[in-house]
């Protein structure tokens, strides 16, 4: 069993990146910025105005993953009725759930405040993020500068992390203050066995906490079913026809809650889920997966936390190689996430769980992010189903050898080479996908 103080640290990294979140968080990062900088307004003015103009600065990763996603309980998508939503009604102190208290009236003053042509929204420049402390290449960048009537104007920045502000004329200011000094001593550098360690042998009780993860998550399965949300993907496979080409077996069970969780999330319902790593949509796939898998193998309630732990551990490990946004679809890192946890609860162990890691990149690495946006529930549906392939092969003793493509003998570098791949080469990628989404 690790350490105390590395358990600490680690469970410390866990409540930061694993928490609830109303809508895709991209837009919904942007909403917390806008509300964050209107309450400073509001603190400056001494009054509750709402702001009479919004400048909006985005990096081009932001601008991607909020271009085509549903904002919970409009009915719209797009940036402008976050923008105005969160500064009408968002409270930052809500964090990734800014927009919990919004309701319709709420969203017909944003209709009107944007009709008023109140918000401006562009890419921020390198000299801008120059002004800001913040590399040229940062992939996760939001400036939000509101204005009073009288000219009166307060900003709000957030960069690396979906909920992190920043001031240019100071070091970084992490909301999350106690988290960030619970690793503040010695930086905690995780590795696959270090995960598969902490998720085995700590005491149940230190990581109980992770089932809040099972109910959000399917939870928002089962409501995805009572309406029609995006492609409707999950309840295309609960039909007869779905049934009839899948099968009523584990494997159609596992793609149908997430499916359905994707469904709803992307196509804006008011319906939390879990996130990971500022994701819901990776939330989503290291928990879903697990907990069907869980529940029709019989396996134990110890067994499925720690299979969730496992899950989302390995998630929040590889995007801190891979960095908060890239060019790669975040569905790659979590269903390697939901991958091991489903060997761990066929019976794997360390070695059986690195194969399956290994055969999870051989697999899914190059599939690009193209934003957020409903079609997302069929890249989920795909990684979880090579989640459940890779589990099977590893538990049968394959897995794809250091002579095969970019796979590794050591599982941790075949980790570091997936995230030199969407972090680095997929740069140029990155930037093509952007320019045909914006030219469409």
């Amino acid at each position: 069993m690790l350490d105390l103080s590395i358990r600490k640290k680690i469970v410390a990294l866990v409540h930061q990146q694993v928490v609830p979140a109303i809508g895709c968080t991209e837009p919904i990062c942007v909403a917390l910025a806008t509300a964050k900088a209107t309450e400073r307004l509001r603190a400056l003015k001494n009054n509750d105005e709402c702001p009479a103009h919004i400048e909006v600065k985005l990096s081009a990763n932001i601008l991607k993953n909020a271009m085509g996603v549903g904002i919970p309980g409009t009915g719209m998508v797009g940036l402008p009725i976050a923008v105005a939503l969160g500064a009408l009604v968002g409270k930052s102190e809500y964090g990734l759930e800014v927009l919990r208290d919004s309701n319709p009236e709420w969203v017909e003053k944003g209709k009107q405040f944007i009709a008023e042509e109140r918000i401006n929204i562009s890419l921020a420049s390198e000299e801008e993020f120059e002004t800001r402390g913040v590399a040229k290449d940062e992939k996760l960048y939001v400036d939000i500068m509101v204005i009073a009537e009288d000219g009166t104007t307060a900003n709000a920045t957030i960069a690396h992390q979906h909920t992190h502000f920043i001031d240019c004329k100071q070091k970084p200011v992490e909301e999350n203050q106690e988290e960030e000094v619970a690793n503040e001593d010695s930086p905690l550098e995780l590795n696959l066995h270090t995960v598969y360690e902490f998720a085995s042998t700590a005491p149940i009780e230190e990581i109980e906490f992770i089932n809040e993860a099972a109910r959000l998550n399917m939870a928002a399965a089962q409501q995805s079913l009572e309406h029609n949300y995006g492609h409707c993907l999950g309840k295309a496979l609960h039909r007869p026809l779905g049934r009839g080409i899948l099968g009523d077996s584990i494997f159609s069970h596992v793609l149908m809650a997430t499916s359905s969780a994707c469904d709803a999330r992307m196509a804006g319902a008011m319906i939390p889920v879990m996130s990971n790593s500022g994701s819901g949509n990776q939330g989503i796939c290291a928990t879903n997966p697990v907990v069907v898998f869980a529940r029709e193998n019989h396996n134990t309630h110890d067994e499925l936390t720690r299979a969730l732990m496992l899950s989302h551990l390995t998630a929040i490990y590889i995007k801190q190689h891979l960095g908060s946004l890239s060019a790669l679809c975040g569905c790659v890192v979590a269903s390697t996430g939901s991958s091991v946890g489903i060997t761990y609860l066929m019976g794997g162990n360390y070695q059986q769980i690195s194969a399956a890691v290994k055969n999870m990149i051989a697999n899914l690495t190059g599939m690009i992010c193209d934003g957020a946006k409903p079609s997302c529930a069929l890249k989920l549906t795909t990684g979880v189903s090579t989640a459940v392939l890779s589990a099977m092969l590893a538990m049968q003793g394959e897995c794809v050898t250091s002579v095969e493509g970019i796979i590794d003998d050591d599982v941790d570098r075949s980790i570091r080479n997936l995230a030199t791949i969407g972090k680095d080469a997929m740069n140029e990628t990155d930037r093509c996908v952007l320019d045909i989404m914006t030219s469409k």
